[in-house]
């Protein structure tokens, strides 16, 4: 298997929504393609991924400097010895040539998108769900059963009230999701408080309720909300303040009662040990949100993932951040606690597609070969028109 082309188109993400911190509709994603020289129905065989959503497009550093290494490569030295395909740990570090350590910023999604595309090239490769695909290469079996997932909203609105809040988190409910996280931080405190009452009155209890303040409190502000939060009995309470200062994470976890959740600005399996090492994490019942289209791919979330249990924290805690279907397929093939949705969020990126079955807070990917992104509505046409020129 050679790698033939390599291809990046910058998306923009659907909305006009945003939290305490960022809006969303100047965001963009990086849509990747790598073509290989495998040839199904006529058709060179092609893996498809994306660096996640929340961020911005890295075709900039893809184009300059990741995609002329690959394609520059001897083609052996990306292939897995044992099997004469592409081995994603080697294709990354081979984008990774010349880096230097740290600075694990855009770099590390760029990284991500080819190296998680590589993935989907494997799995259709083998004519199979990536989910299964990646289970087998941890030597693990994929949960086939459907896996707890959550549904991403409460964003704040150009037009918000606490009647659309409560419209959009019925809606939810209906459709079978158990568990929300709505947004915090971007309203004074008892604003906050109203819509996290909403939440719980519409969802039927503090623990199938999360609430995300997406690092925007200072100290004073993230012990405030812990305390007005600590008797609501939430499922957690997420990045009060800077992902990296694990001095503070330490203190709330001393002060927080609940489950404190982290982690998806963490982007390197260094970031994640010192986090364990400085953040006070109690293994018993915190969050970790790290997500593989942001933090250089599969290959070093399985490294988080590892570094975790070292630590006594159960894998069935990590719930990847992004609320789209490569993580779902992640989370069946490491067996991990569960994910994230974005339904009707983000699109055409966020949320799942139509052969995903939702039943009773359980989700679980199709039969599909890859990850599927083919079949999410509107970022099939997108697919399409990346590989126009790239099919023959």
């Amino acid at each position: 298997m050679r790698i033939t082309d390599i291809r990046e188109v910058s998306v923009p993400l659907h909305g006009d929504v945003r939290n305490s911190v960022v809006n969303f509709a100047a965001h963009t994603v990086s849509l990747v393609a790598v073509q290989s020289d495998v040839r199904r129905n006529g058709r060179p065989l092609t893996g498809i991924a994306f660096n996640s959503i929340g961020r911005h497009a890295q075709g900039g550093i893809l184009r300059d400097r990741m995609i002329p290494r690959l394609l520059a490569a001897a083609p052996d030295t990306l292939l897995d010895p044992a099997t004469g395909l592409l081995s994603p740990a080697r294709v990354l570090q081979c984008a990774m040539r010349d880096e230097k350590p740290g600075g694990h910023g855009d770099r590390a999604a760029a990284a991500g998108a080819v190296e998680l595309a590589v993935w989907d090239l494997l799995a259709k490769y083998h004519d199979e769900p990536a989910h299964a695909v990646i289970a087998r290469a941890f030597g693990r079996r994929p949960v086939l059963t459907g896996t707890p997932v959550y549904a991403a909203g409460g964003y704040y609105h150009p037009d918000d009230s606490l009647d659309r809040l409560r419209g959009e988190l019925t809606g939810y409910a209906d459709r079978g999701y158990r568990m929300i996280k709505i947004k915090i931080g971007g309203a004074a405190l008892a604003d906050d408080l109203a819509r996290i009452e909403t939440a719980i009155e519409v969802i039927g209890g503090g623990d199938g309720v999360a609430v995300d303040a997406n690092g925007r409190f200072d100290r004073d502000r993230a012990l405030a909300y812990a305390t007005a939060l600590a008797g609501l009995g939430l499922r957690w309470y997420e990045e009060a303040a800077d992902p990296l200062d694990y001095a503070l994470n330490r203190e709330l976890a001393e002060v927080y009662p609940g489950a404190i959740a982290t982690g998806e600005n963490l982007f390197s399996v260094q970031d994640v040990r010192n986090l364990l090492a400085y953040g006070g994490v109690r293994p018993d019942r915190d969050v970790f949100q790290m997500d593989a289209g942001l933090s250089y791919g599969l290959t070093e979330y399985a490294r988080m993932i590892e570094a975790m249990e070292a630590c006594g924290v159960p894998r069935s805690q990590a719930f990847p951040h992004g609320g789209h279907l490569i993580n779902l397929h992640i989370v069946a093939g490491l067996g991990l606690g569960g994910c994230e949705a974005y339904p009707g969020v983000f699109e055409p990126f966020g949320g799942y597609s139509p052969d995903c079955r939702l039943s009773d807070g359980l989700i679980s990917p199709s039969e599909a070969p890859g990850f599927g992104l083919e079949a999410k509505p509107g970022l099939g046409d997108e697919i399409a028109n990346l590989l126009k020129d790239l099919d023959r």
